[in-house]
């Protein structure tokens, strides 16, 4: 990371993991955040995209200036039986 984060990548992956788990716009902690360089990726799932947009945001919060790379993917949380699948 640059010289204002001078931590081993793996203890800025934990302070990220712990932001995006405590920040009541993300809440989540099956996100996975990888650092290379000055970049930040993050993968997984979410509920919705409004909290995957909030991923980036929290993470530029805690480490400004860094790359991020949010190849989050936003799926159906919506109940199987409120759709009604028709067989011909």
């Amino acid at each position: 990371m640059s010289h204002e984060h001078p931590e081993h990548p793996q203890y800025v992956v934990a302070h990220l993991h712990r932001a995006l788990a405590e920040d009541p716009r993300t809440a989540e902690q099956g996100v996975r955040v990888t650092i290379r360089g000055t970049d930040v990726y993050l993968t997984g799932e979410v509920a919705s995209a409004a909290r995957r947009d909030a991923l980036t945001v929290v993470v530029q919060e805690q480490l400004p200036g860094v790359t991020v790379h949010n190849d989050v993917h936003v799926v159906d949380s919506r109940d199987p039986g409120t759709s009604v699948e028709e067989l011909r």
